[in-house]
């Protein structure tokens, strides 16, 4: 499942995938560092939401008296999830609405090719012009950078 994350998020989820030790802590390893001190564990990361293309997800937390559920995006919850060892999961709607079939070898050989729905992102290259300006003014006034810096960059390929 693609979820566009910023360059930060990306590096964090990747120095924590390939075990690199900064030199300094991270923002996430400060996170893991103190939930440890307070005898927090992350158990999981659910991924429970997709509204106008943004994903929402909550760190499920538990210490020895009680579970809590934290607000996050998914960048941040996954690069946590990944410090603690914690599943990250999503539900089969989310999947079907945003997910992409990645075929292996065996499926190269067959005469049927399957197609994932379109993402967000690749959806804005079907769009006119004036729909993705209308678009690019809405979630600059949302203050949605993310979402519009991508709008912006398909106006840029067209021009």
């Amino acid at each position: 499942m693609p979820i566009i994350i910023g360059m930060f998020e990306a590096q964090a989820i990747a120095i924590e995938i390939e075990k690199i030790v900064p030199n300094r802590p991270m923002t996430h390893d400060l996170f893991k560092s103190f939930a440890d001190s307070f005898d927090f564990r992350v158990d999981e990361v659910i991924i429970y939401s997709l509204k106008e293309g943004v994903f929402f997800a909550q760190i499920i937390c538990t210490n020895d008296v009680s579970t809590f559920e934290i607000d996050a995006r998914p960048s941040d919850a996954i690069a946590i999830g990944l410090r603690f060892g914690a599943g990250i999961y999503t539900y089969e709607n989310i999947m079907s609405e945003a997910g992409i079939i990645v075929s292996n070898e065996d499926d190269a050989n067959t005469d049927e090719v399957p197609t994932a729905p379109k993402s967000w992102v690749e959806q804005l290259k079907d769009s006119p012009t004036d729909k993705l300006q209308a678009m690019l003014d809405e979630t600059l006034g949302q203050e949605d950078y993310e979402k519009a810096a991508k709008i912006r960059d398909e106006l840029n390929r067209r021009n």
